[in-house]
């Protein structure tokens, strides 16, 4: 049954992640544990992976394109489109980035098998995007995930 916490947690702010009962915590409604391998990926976890892999892409930018940080035009653009590409193509592949391998994330689908490439390309458009990405739910899945049909979760 959807109730009003289902719809409007998002409105609510930061406070509705928090849990209800000892047995509802993020990932419980996906038939996920609340702690150890499998279980929803923290946001601690995702922030970190999220600054090393926009830090990799930005020196990719700048080693291999000169793109400098604060610069304007269309090459401003390009360690998003670097990001995008890392994204695309290790998510489909192993299943995480350079920095969700280094702290133990990794993208599935929903059922838990890995992520099709359909699903990470919609996740990753979306996550350029940015706003959706900040939109949680009390899963902590963030719209861009829920859209996909994907979750991040602790590998270990």
């Amino acid at each position: 049954m959807v109730d009003r916490r289902d719809v409007a947690s998002w409105l609510q702010g930061p406070g509705a992640q928090r849990p209800v009962t000892d047995d509802d915590h993020p990932g419980s409604r996906l038939g996920m544990p609340r702690t150890g391998p499998g279980s929803i990926g923290g946001f601690g976890r995702r922030l970190v992976a999220l600054v090393v892999d926009w830090t990799m892409c930005q020196l990719v930018a700048f080693l291999a394109l000169g793109v400098t940080l604060g610069e304007g035009g269309a090459r401003s653009f390009a360690p998003l489109a670097i990001f995008a590409v890392e994204n695309v193509v290790l998510l489909s592949t192993l299943g995480s980035t350079f920095g969700g391998r280094l702290l133990g994330l990794r993208l599935v689908s929903l059922p838990g098998r890995r992520a099709t490439v359909v699903q990470v390309l919609v996740r990753t458009l979306l996550l350029c995007l940015a706003v959706p990405a900040l939109v949680w739910d009390r899963d902590a899945r963030g719209l861009h995930d829920k859209a996909a049909g994907t979750v991040l979760i602790r590998s270990g």
